[in-house]
């Protein structure tokens, strides 16, 4: 129900989130009707801040879109010029020819970029066409209407004491109410979880799956630059037990994006993501490209796995999730933000036919029939048992039987194997410490490698000290007690930021959160085996600041 000491403002149509997903509905909307009145609310400090990707992009989101974006200045302006696969050994490599990959593998007309740039230019031609949009306005609740329907969200609270007292510049944010809702949060946004599990969205699906990505930005001599190149890896370090697999990509202005996805369903509660992705950078491949350069930007992002079979319904009453909220992800192809892009526009057309007919506030279910019938669906059916078999056989027999099983898809248009499961959560996945060796990791060397705290200041991430933590625990004695002695305290490790850490020995070790390194990427809501961690969004502004990622 909607708060009397708030002030409301009420919309058409009110989007959380100015990713792809959440700039693509709003574009779309302005499209349709110019009239439409539109509202797009971002956390982070700018838009563009918080977005994080490979990034290759298949523009035929934008190109349904935006049809003439080239002619707008769109910043996607560096083509995939040569595409290169390789399995890693220690020492060594083995290019995996082209020719054995079916069709949807190949990156020709694809672009290298930046996503983070790509939705600021998003941004503008949304403002052009009259949308509001909003930064540092980050959404802390769901305003819900008198038949339970999803109303409006609540935005820009701030000025709450660490206990979550209101301070002396308490500030109680507003309500912003419209026909319908759209969450494009990203990957395991609080919101779109807390509608998820209210309107069960996701009965009858498999679990989703996620992979942790890290990047960094380097400027490399320009004597080994190679604009429009694309190389992928897969192999050492991950080995072949734990999936996962790396991304080199050359853009314009010498600089190279260096990054690994881990996939969080390891087993191994010493696994530690990040120091695997430092230890690639020492591959004399991956070395000879970065010696002599600098690297310039880091951050880090779950990303999802599960398929089309782990979508969750992605209708609800009064609005709709968009993007990574429902999990787009073409898991082989490494590709979501062309099927964000495709989510959007669809949610804003069944939005639009909507108002036109009377309606609001109520589900839109023409929306998420389109999601699995139109593009994104015919993207994802081909490739939805490469998760799951990557997850029974691991690397290798994972390749070799999605390969076929993609082949199978692409010819045929069906599979053979139907659709598989996943069974396991990546929180359930996670094996008793006991069961497993400790990994001994090398020390970083600052100059290819660094540890976490020197990185995450790459990551231009700064939270207001004062503000309640925004990472909580169900239970307080769950770490010490629970997965230090079961798990090896194993959240000091998959945390690419540092935020998580035991001090104290014995009977005097404690649990510490520094919220204050977090940068958004939520692993810690995904891979913690008890569940016990919940992220929720900090005020407005706060986390990474992410320059060109």
């Amino acid at each position: 129900m909607a708060d009397e000491t708030r002030e409301a403002m009420e919309y058409d149509v009110v989007i959380v989130g100015a990713g792809p997903a959440g700039l693509s509905a709003a574009i779309r909307l302005k499209q349709l009707d110019a009239d439409c009145n539109v509202v797009v609310l971002e956390k982070g400090s700018e838009v563009g801040a918080h977005i994080l990707s490979g990034a290759v992009l298949d523009p035929s989101g934008l190109d349904a879109l935006i049809p003439d974006w080239k002619e707008k200045g769109a910043p996607i302006t560096v083509p995939v010029r040569e595409d290169n696969f390789y399995a890693l050994g220690e020492a060594g490599q083995l290019r995996i020819p082209n020719f054995p990959m079916p069709p949807l593998m190949n990156n020709h007309g694809n672009y290298i970029v930046s996503m983070g740039n790509v939705c600021r230019w998003m941004a503008e031609q949304a403002e052009e066409l009259g949308v509001e949009i909003f930064p540092g306005m980050a959404c802390s609740e769901i305003v819900y209407g008198d038949n339970g329907e999803v109303k409006g969200v609540v935005a820009g609270e701030f000025g709450k004491n660490p206990d979550g007292t209101k301070g002396d510049g308490y500030e109680p944010g507003m309500e912003l109410h419209g026909k319908y809702v759209f969450l494009s949060e990203g990957v395991r946004g609080s919101l779109s979880k807390q509608v998820i599990e209210k309107y069960d969205l996701a009965k009858g699906k498999e679990p989703q799956k996620f992979g942790l990505g890290m990047k960094e930005i380097w400027e490399v001599d320009p004597a080994k630059h190679k604009e429009g190149s694309v190389t992928h890896t897969m192999g050492w370090p991950l080995g072949t037990k734990n999936t996962g697999g790396t991304f080199i990509y050359h853009l314009d202005n010498n600089q190279v994006y260096v990054g690994m996805i881990v996939d969080l369903n390891y087993k191994n509660p010493h696994l530690f993501p990040y120091m695997e992705f430092q230890r690639f950078k020492h591959h004399p491949m991956v070395a000879d490209l970065l010696e002599g350069g600098k690297r310039v930007a880091y951050g880090a992002r779950a990303v999802t796995k599960g398929g089309i079979q782990s979508m969750p319904k992605a209708a609800f009453p009064g609005g709709a999730l968009l993007g990574c909220s429902v999990g787009l992800v073409n898991l082989p192809r490494i590709k979501g933000n062309h099927n964000a892009m495709h989510s959007g526009r669809q949610a804003a057309d069944a939005a639009y036919a909507a108002i036109q007919a009377g309606r609001g506030g109520d589900t839109l279910e023409e929306y998420d029939t389109e999601l699995h019938k139109g593009p994104v669906g015919r993207d994802l059916k081909k490739v939805r048992n490469v998760a799951p078999l990557n997850g029974r056989f691991g690397l290798l027999g994972g390749l070799l039987v999605g390969g076929f099983d993609m082949w199978c898809n692409t010819l045929f248009g069906g599979s053979l194997l139907g659709t598989l499961g996943h069974g396991k959560s990546d929180a359930e996945s996670t094996e008793d410490a006991s069961k497993h060796k400790v990994i001994d990791y090398p020390k970083p060397d600052g100059k290819l490698s660094f540890d976490r705290l020197t990185n995450v200041a790459f990551s231009f991430t700064n939270h207001e000290e004062s503000q309640p933590a925004h990472l909580t625990l169900k239970d307080p004695s769950i770490p010490v007690n629970v997965n230090l002695p079961k798990y090896a305290g194993l959240s000091a490790r998959y945390c690419p930021a540092g935020v998580y850490e035991f001090v104290g020995e014995g009977a005097d070790t404690k649990f510490q959160i520094n919220f204050q390194n977090c940068v958004h990427c939520k692993t810690c809501d995904i891979k913690d085996p008890s569940q016990n961690i919940v992220w929720t969004t900090p005020q407005g502004g706060d986390g990474p600041n992410y320059p060109n990622m």
